[in-house]
């Protein structure tokens, strides 16, 4: 058995991870670089071109640095993503006319499945993409597991995850967070920002706008249940108000939630508005509303021309993303924006990513005999665990 880094070691993003036995060749995720301005397809024979290599790819979950090269593979290598997931790509990319994959393999939380002679389990785990999963591989007699990216502190039990996770042999493991700046930090869990918001927001009844990734469902449950308790009307655009009712049940969605409403912000989407004619809501409605309303930056013009009809002074707007996105140019563009529209700017977010107790509870549990960091610039890091062999220095390793 071989495992290949091909992409991911000493990087975040980007990961493109080879596994080999004597009669099959997978794929572990197939991500873009974080920082490539457009699509960058790696020259990597049998993968993207020439001829086939590869038996299949495994995706973890929608995020562009774990899937964004997957539609430039080769057209007869299948690829292998969870059931919502997919959806959800699909519905994002097709909204936003960017390419997407047309018909991959799905399976669901510990369906085991085979490619070649790797046995597969995929586990569902938490992270701020809905559906993601850990993958469980049995490989000529060892065990590997592929953590993708993971957290504990979304509303997915991480407990409940470990105590079905066997004792393994190799750890290929995410560590984004244990960069330099964020060590010894705790991520706050998603209820504790729930209570922040709730807190926050007591004796303010001016309306709320949040800026989060309409992806992000972990979030957006946050924010519905923070609505909710402050009695705000709970408003999606078209964007997201697809994704939501694209995953259903008891995700708040403007078709089953009377006190989810879903808004307009551009003529050319008003054939997916029209499918909500309960809970579709306009922009008169909107001026005379309490409500928490989810944004996005490339919504500034929409959000200019609501400023004419009603003032947006002391008003709150919750930042719930990645700090380093403040550093983008159109971002600091619409903060500004906000700002001097009057609007307070507020940061209550925290991170999809493991933070370093995390990595001590797993570690503990499946007691891996090498550990190969991927996904971090901090390595270095699980050297601690004195019992591993921990590879962070050579990319192709022979079992």
């Amino acid at each position: 058995m071989e495992i290949n880094i091909i992409r991911g070691q000493n990087q975040i993003g980007g990961s493109i991870i080879e596994i080999s036995s004597k009669n099959a060749k997978i794929i572990l995720d197939i991500g873009s670089n974080l920082d490539d301005k457009k699509i960058i397809v790696p020259e990597i024979e049998g993968l993207f071109k020439g001829e086939s290599k590869y038996d299949g790819v495994l995706i973890s979950h929608y995020h562009g640095d774990h899937i964004g090269l997957a539609t430039k593979i080769l057209p007869e290598i299948s690829i292998y993503m969870g059931e919502k997931s997919y959806e959800i790509h699909k519905v994002s990319n097709e909204y936003i006319g960017k390419e997407y994959l047309k018909e991959p393999k799905t399976f669901k939380t510990e369906e085991e499945f085979l490619i070649g002679d790797i046995k597969i389990i995929p586990y569902l785990c938490d992270h701020s993409a809905f559906d993601s999963y850990m993958f469980l591989l049995d490989c000529e007699g060892k065990k590997i597991l592929y953590t993708g990216d993971f957290r504990s502190n979304g509303r997915k039990s991480f407990e409940l995850l470990l105590r079905k996770l066997p004792k393994i042999d190799i750890l290929i493991t995410e560590g984004t967070n244990l960069s330099d700046n964020k060590i010894g930090k705790v991520n706050l869990a998603e209820k504790e920002l729930e209570k922040k918001g709730i807190e926050i927001l007591e004796g303010n009844d001016k309306s709320v706008f949040v800026l989060m990734a309409a992806t992000n469902i972990d979030r957006i449950v946050t924010f519905y249940k923070i609505a909710n308790a402050t009695k705000r009307l709970f408003l999606l655009d078209t964007y997201a108000g697809l994704i939501t009712d694209t995953i259903g049940g008891n995700i708040p969605n403007p078709r089953t939630f009377f006190n989810v409403r879903i808004f307009l912000t551009t003529p050319n989407k008003h054939e997916i508005l029209e499918n909500y004619s309960q809970n579709k809501i306009g922009k008169n409605e909107i001026a005379n509303s309490n409500f928490m309303m989810s944004i996005r930056s490339s919504m500034k013009q929409y959000l200019e021309n609501r400023s004419k009809e009603f003032s947006f002074k002391d008003c709150v707007l919750f930042y719930s993303m990645w700090e380093g996105y403040k550093k983008q140019e159109n971002m600091k563009e619409f903060l500004k924006f906000m700002e001097e529209k009057g609007v307070k700017i507020i940061s209550l977010h925290t991170s999809g990513h493991a933070d370093e107790k995390d990595f001590d509870k797993l570690i503990k549990k499946i007691e891996p005999k090498i550990i190969i960091p991927v996904h971090t610039e901090n390595s270095e890091w699980f050297k601690k665990y004195e019992n591993c062999e921990i590879i962070c220095d050579r990319n192709i390793i022979k079992i």
